[in-house]
């Protein structure tokens, strides 16, 4: 099952507003939903998505699990629990959210209970998060390269990330985008904004069609209706090679997201 190219981001959302979000972005024609254990949101979207009367088998939903429940004898019971938060039986993609911190549940560890868990039925994919060349290799090693379904990191067209998205595309792993829009910070780049106005397209829309044309899928959030529409647009934005090239030129290696005691080395 292939992952939408482009899905709707809860992180940061909470209580009555990501209720709304959720359920905006269904009215508008969201049908991928990305939440996390950490983001204490799972019961919320799981309200929205039940009250949206939005078919359970036309979305796609996934969830994260946090470091604390890594250990194959929490893995799969904090799973259950976000499942219930949810109102679903089943994930569509169940993903290890940070690696373990200095290593204290092992790669093997937890990608194993996250075997498990598919081979339960709890989820109908795996993946991971924020993991490096280093880590996915490892993660390899214990489930297959076969068994990923993403590794979703933080990639913008500030932050190009060319070396993980190389090796993980290499191994049949497929990217999804997380601060795509780099907080907002990449919408005022000028050249982005050239190329908004050479199609009549706002920067947002620019910045997620670079990604999605390059095989990414993208995750942003938002909390006003008019731009959880306008940003679903951007799957059938068509930039051209010389705008792909120009955007390319603007990686500056700039991470937003690097939290003490959670990140890895990064690559």
């Amino acid at each position: 099952m292939s992952i939408p190219a482009i899905g709707l981001g809860t992180f940061r959302l909470k209580d009555q507003v990501v209720i709304d979000s959720v359920s905006d972005g269904l009215a508008a024609g969201y049908r991928a939903i990305d939440t996390a254990q950490i983001y204490g949101n799972e019961a919320e979207v799981g309200q929205a998505i039940a009250a949206s009367g939005v078919p359970r088998d036309e979305l796609f939903i996934t969830t994260k699990i946090w470091t604390d429940n890594l250990s194959r004898q929490k893995l799969i019971p904090s799973l259950k629990d976000s499942l219930t938060k949810l109102r679903t039986d089943q994930v569509d993609l169940l993903l290890i959210h940070w690696p373990s911190p200095n290593n204290a549940v092992p790669v093997a560890e937890f990608m194993g209970a996250l075997a498990e868990a598919k081979a339960q039925g709890l989820t109908r994919q795996i993946g991971v998060s924020n993991f490096t060349i280093k880590l996915m290799q490892e993660a390899i090693t214990a489930v297959g390269a076969g068994e990923i379904a993403t590794n979703q990191i933080e990639l913008s067209p500030w932050l190009q990330n060319r070396k993980v998205v190389d090796f993980a595309q290499s191994q049949g792993i497929h990217i999804t985008s997380y601060m795509t829009l780099a907080y907002g910070a990449v919408l005022k780049d000028p050249v982005i904004n050239e190329i908004a106005a050479s199609h009549n397209a706002t920067p947002a829309q620019v910045a997620l069609a670079w990604a999605i044309r390059q095989g990414y899928a993208v995750i942003p959030s938002s909390t006003k209706p008019e731009n959880l529409a306008s940003n679903l647009k951007a799957a059938t934005l068509k930039l051209s090679l010389d705008d792909m090239a120009r955007i390319a030129e603007l990686d500056r290696n700039e991470r937003l997201v690097n939290p003490n005691g959670l990140a890895p080395a990064w690559d």
